[in-house]
């Protein structure tokens, strides 16, 4: 059951980038070009989007459980530390060059269209090479 929920899930995420047009580079490289052809229109998507999460996060985070597995799993950790605001950093930068971040990057790879392919593979060996310099750091790091 818990597979039909994150497919379903997903399925609703996708739809709404495609219908909102989170999905489509230009556009989202347009709200971005706030001294150029700045698009407004995805402020009001990102609005609706923290509405909606602010209401749900409060009305499920009232249950005792979510409904699909026996406990909430919530970041515990609070703190800015550089390995945070330079993830951050590169993540913005990608966004603003490419136009994708990863949502709408795997909903529009169905179109097969070469720069959303390039930009998946590249988004695979970042997470890679994070994957792998977190667990060589932490190695590193006196116990």
């Amino acid at each position: 059951m818990r597979s039909f929920y994150a497919l379903l899930s997903g399925l609703i995420f996708g739809i709404g980038l495609v219908i909102s047009g989170m999905a489509n580079p230009a556009k989202v490289q347009n709200f971005l070009d706030i001294f150029g052809t700045w698009d407004p229109s995805l402020a009001f998507v990102m609005a609706g989007a923290i509405a909606v999460t602010a209401l749900g996060y409060a009305r499920v985070l009232k249950r005792p459980h979510p409904l699909a597995h026996t406990m909430f799993h919530m970041p515990t950790k609070t703190d800015l530390d550089p390995r945070l605001l330079s993830g951050s950093a590169i993540f913005g930068i990608g966004w603003g060059l490419s136009g994708f971040c990863p949502g709408p990057a795997i909903t529009s790879l169905s179109l097969l269209a070469p720069g959303t392919v390039v930009f998946v593979v590249a988004m695979i060996i970042g997470m890679w090479a994070a994957k792998l310099f977190g667990q060589t750091r932490a190695t590193q790091l006196p116990a």
